[in-house]
């Protein structure tokens, strides 16, 4: 079970000058937001993985202000992690989605509109998944095999409908309440109690949680961790498929 359960409002956390001055210029033009024809390839380590792996995932993307930096954080660290876009985010922000695909990230559902999908009736909540799937196959030529409710609020509906679209429904283990207003330090704090094969959410959206990723980085290489890629079969963080550097 998640060690916290996020709510549906969300408070704006504290700016810190890098990552805010970062997201402006994204936001006026002065950072181009497409990946770089040659990106720093991200890993899922140096090759020290005896602990095992876990899976970071951030939710809510993409956003103009911010899945840039967060790319380049990630890159930066050499850290990948999965991000469950919303589909009109992405319709809206295609670029960005292409950029996540060739940062080395992989890209999973998080529904067309962020609603609660236990509140709807079934053939809207296929709805909600099927056209964003649709659109991430599109723009990816993948089909996302990974799918997260909005808040994650599930029930076997829900889970029936995106199986039935060939995706497994993924909660996490650990939430960082990013979305709550707290800062890197504590951002940190909480993503550090994760363990092998679990998942910890984040959300595209935050500086304070782009803020995070170097010490979060900086642990789990401490732990002979790695981040991996999510399982569609178990639903637990492991060795990515395609990783040469991973033993």
């Amino acid at each position: 079970m998640p060690r916290h359960a996020p709510a549906p409002g969300r408070f704006a956390p504290a700016f810190r000058r890098p990552v805010l001055a970062m997201a402006a210029a994204v936001a006026a033009g002065l950072v181009a937001v497409a990946a770089p024809a040659a990106p720093a390839a991200a890993t899922s380590g140096d090759g020290h993985c005896e602990a095992g792996y876990v899976g970071l995932t951030y939710d809510d993307g993409p956003t103009p202000e911010y899945t840039e930096p967060l790319l380049s954080a990630l890159r930066e660290n050499g850290v990948r992690a999965t991000l469950f876009n919303i589909g009109e985010k992405a319709e809206k922000n295609r670029e960005l989605v292409e950029a996540e695909k060739e940062a080395g990230m992989w890209i999973a559902n998080h529904s067309w509109s962020h609603p609660n999908l236990t509140k709807l009736p079934e053939d809207e909540i296929r709805s909600q998944l099927a056209r964003t799937q649709d659109l991430l196959e599109e723009i990816t030529g993948t089909a996302p095999t990974l799918f997260r409710p909005p808040f994650g609020s599930t029930d076997a509906t829900v889970k029936g409908v995106a199986e039935g679209l060939g995706m497994t429904q993924i909660i996490w283990d650990v939430d960082t309440r990013d979305w709550s207003g707290k800062s890197a330090e504590e951002i940190v704090e909480e993503a550090v109690t994760v363990q092998s094969g679990e998942i910890i959410l984040m959300h595209d959206g935050y500086p304070a949680t782009i803020e995070a990723i170097p010490a979060i980085a900086e642990n789990l290489r401490g732990r002979d961790l790695c981040p991996g890629m999510i399982s569609p079969t178990t639903g637990k963080a492991v060795k990515p498929a395609d990783d040469p550097v991973s033993p």
